[in-house]
């Protein structure tokens, strides 16, 4: 007589490859989700280094307009340009880590027309600053690369603390470009006379100083 298997062995098998077929997929799957996931945030993170980089270039290129019209040594723009440039570099880093694209060369550099005083070149600065740093509120809470939230936060900081309190000092000046150093004078006189067993002396002298100072050498960071 031919004994036939009990049905729980006869299917145990065929379950049991199926479930592991099933498992193996599912794992696959996962891990291919997580790739997906990974290349979309360093795809985010590119997209907003390209938004920043982008607004860096117009920064330059309006600060360098400035230098133009008015002057290389002009301050503060003569100063936060070369801020401008480093923080252009900076961005660049980071793609270059990420392995992106983008413009190496500034496309705005000669579109822009700087104004006719530099009272309104000043308040342009402050313009171009608040909007950067507004354009900071909106990328950093994005960010998903630790790294390049660091980098946005000190591109955001310099903007914050150094750019446009500068171009805010340079308005309350009128558009006058700061100056550093002291003058001062002093001197004394003095006189006196005497004869026979005594004498008499006095003596006067006066002296003052007067100093100014203005911003930093560097008003960048």
């Amino acid at each position: 007589m031919v004994r036939m298997p009990k049905p729980e062995t006869q299917f145990a098998l065929p379950f049991a490859a199926v479930a592991l077929a099933v498992s193996l997929a599912l794992a696959g799957c996962s891990a291919d989700a997580s790739a997906s996931q990974d290349t979309e945030a360093a795809q985010d993170d590119v997209s907003l280094l390209l938004s920043s980089l982008d607004d860096e270039y117009k920064s330059e290129a309006t600060y360098e307009a400035m230098l133009a019209k008015f002057g290389e040594d002009t301050r503060p723009f003569s100063n936060i340009i070369r801020a401008e440039q480093r923080h252009s570099d900076a961005a660049k880093a980071q793609l270059d880590r990420l392995g992106a694209d983008y413009p190496d060369a500034n496309p705005y550099i000669g579109t822009i027309e700087a104004p006719e005083t530099r009272l309104e070149a000043c308040q342009a600065g402050i313009t171009a600053e608040e909007l950067n740093i507004a354009l900071y509120d909106r990328l950093l809470p994005n960010v998903q690369d630790e790294e390049v939230r660091s980098v946005l936060e000190h591109l955001q900081f310099a903007s914050r603390e150094h750019h446009l309190p500068a171009f805010q000092r340079c308005v309350e000046r009128g558009g006058t470009m700061g100056a550093g150093g002291g003058m001062g004078q002093g001197g004394g006189m003095g006189h006196g006379e005497g004869g026979g067993m005594g004498h008499r002396g006095e003596g006067m002298g006066r002296g003052g100083g007067m100093g100014h100072g203005g911003e930093s050498a560097d008003d960048g960071s």
